[in-house]
């Protein structure tokens, strides 16, 4: 049976940006592709658009080594 770990990504865990204006799509892009390269699997991610930044939330799954 496979084990799964669960993580909450946010954009607050991007660099840049600020609460006023939102994360610059790069940014966005590097971070999830990270994520991707570390093996962890998006589940729900939900986009909101403000002033041509984003900003976002959601869940990532990847299969535990246990």
């Amino acid at each position: 049976m496979k084990r799964w770990k669960y993580l909450i990504i946010d954009s607050k865990d991007v660099a840049g940006g600020s609460i006023f204006k939102g994360k610059d799509r790069s940014e966005v892009d590097k971070y999830l592709n990270r994520l991707g390269q570390e093996g962890w699997e998006i589940v729900n991610l939900d986009f909101r658009e403000l002033e041509s930044r984003f900003e976002f939330t959601g869940v990532a799954k990847r299969e535990s080594g246990v």
